[in-house]
């Protein structure tokens, strides 16, 4: 027999690595008033009624488990129950190591598995998955019905073990196998480097306990390899699925010197929240983009809408993913606990970002972009031994020219292409 929950499952919620887990906090649960009896006695009624007629013999502890998870998922797609082992990887997802294939999904309203993201330098990065991928088959079991523990418990493995995944994309004319090697999975929350002189990267990729304070080191990094030049730089957030939501508040918190930030409304008394700058800006003021698409989720939108709202950069790509909800970790005993979505959040302005997601200020897809036929052309500065313009500065040193290629990312390109032109109008 195989019922929809087993017990054994490893993860929480798309805990192949963990969305919804992102923005959890750990609260002990209060008592409510007691049930109706006569939902009690029916409960009862029908636990008995499967023990005595179902196909197979089932077990009290099968039942009572499956129908707890029943409940929480008939709620929403975030709500979960966590047995032990399911609370022992959401607090390795949030510390950044854990096994799996490095891929954040979600319950799809077909019935299907979706792709939220995969997460940088991962089997399913590596592999070609995709956000907005739906996984309709893991081997050779059909999603359709599953929960998402289902999926997880089937996807997670030994590290070195393979699984196919069959995913339906759009703009494919058929569904496409694709083919993963499971690993321990190891993210690096943040990278910095600069793109060209004056100019600076950052991506996050996912957000974790240390994010605040290494986003901090990487800005100060910047400034230094700038000499303190820095004109601009990109935040890069696509395919960013989320993560812990004291560390994009403490991200924003290193971008803007005061205001509100995020806050959160629920319906128990610790669900409303209001998380404010704290009057330091190691960016300095410098100007910046930031970078979303529809991978872009949860602590992401709240760093995205934190900044849109203050004017404090233009946000640029696509529209985000539009998980506006908020997790709290309920502890049922040592062992046990509830994943509940309790509130939801709003950007400074009030926003909702549940199912709606952050819209860019400037829309770009990622494209590739071709050379028209003039490009290809020779200049007059072309020709070997021309006669250098008089007026004209010195050549710029190979090594200064722009890192970022359009035909490698279009989106990326683009930014740097806003920042050099902001820089321009400002020196005027």
């Amino acid at each position: 027999m195989r019922l929809i929950r087993n017990p054994l499952l490893a993860a929480s919620t798309a805990l192949v690595i963990g969305f919804a887990v992102g923005i959890a906090t750990v609260v002990q649960a209060d008592d409510e008033s007691q049930l109706p009896i006569d939902e009690i006695r029916l409960m009862s009624q029908v636990l008995e009624r499967i023990k005595q007629s179902y196909v197979e013999e089932v077990t009290d502890e099968q039942l009572l488990e499956s129908a707890i998870e029943g409940m929480l998922t008939a709620l929403d797609p975030h709500s979960d129950y966590l047995t032990p082992d399911d609370f022992k990887d959401l607090r390795e997802s949030t510390s950044g190591e854990f096994g799996g294939l490095g891929i954040e999904i979600t319950l799809d309203t077909s019935g299907f598995i979706k792709v939220v993201a995969p997460i940088d330098d991962t089997p399913a990065y590596r592999a070609g998955m995709q956000s907005g991928d739906l996984i309709t088959q893991i081997d050779d079991a059909p999603v359709k019905g599953m929960t998402i523990n289902d999926a997880v418990g089937l996807m997670r493995g030994k590290p070195g073990t393979s699984l196919v995944l069959k995913v339906v994309r759009s703009g494919e004319t058929g569904p496409l196998e694709i083919e993963i090697t499971r690993a321990v999975i190891k993210v690096t929350s943040v990278r910095h480097r600069m793109l060209e002189p004056g100019f600076g990267y950052i991506r996050i990729s996912q957000f974790q306990e240390r994010t605040g304070p290494d986003f901090e080191d990487a800005l100060n990094q910047l400034h230094a390899e700038a000499d303190d030049k820095l004109q601009g730089f990109v935040l890069d957030l696509r395919n960013n699925p989320g993560g812990v939501l004291q560390a994009s508040v403490d991200v924003v918190d290193n971008l803007i010197t005061d205001g509100l930030i995020v806050y959160t409304e629920g319906r128990i008394a610790n669900s409303d929240s209001r998380f404010v700058a704290r009057k330091k800006d190691p960016s300095k003021g410098v100007t910046m983009v930031v970078l979303i698409n529809g991978g872009s989720a949860s602590a992401s939108e709240i760093v995205a809408g934190a900044l849109q709202d203050h004017g404090r950069g233009l946000v640029m790509g696509t529209q985000s993913f539009g998980k506006g909800s908020v997790q709290t970790i309920l502890p049922l005993d040592k062992d046990h606990a509830l994943k509940l979505t309790t509130a939801r959040y709003y950007t400074p302005n009030g926003r909702s970002i549940q199912g709606q997601g952050i819209v860019p200020d400037i829309e770009v897809k990622q494209g590739k972009l071709t050379l028209n036929d003039s490009e290809g052309f020779y200049k007059e500065s072309d020709l070997a031994g021309a006669l250098v313009n008089p007026d004209s500065e010195a050549d710029v040193d190979g090594d200064e020219k722009s890192t970022v290629e359009p035909s490698e990312d279009y989106q990326l390109f683009q930014a740097v292409t806003v920042l050099k032109g902001i820089a321009i109008l400002n020196a005027k």
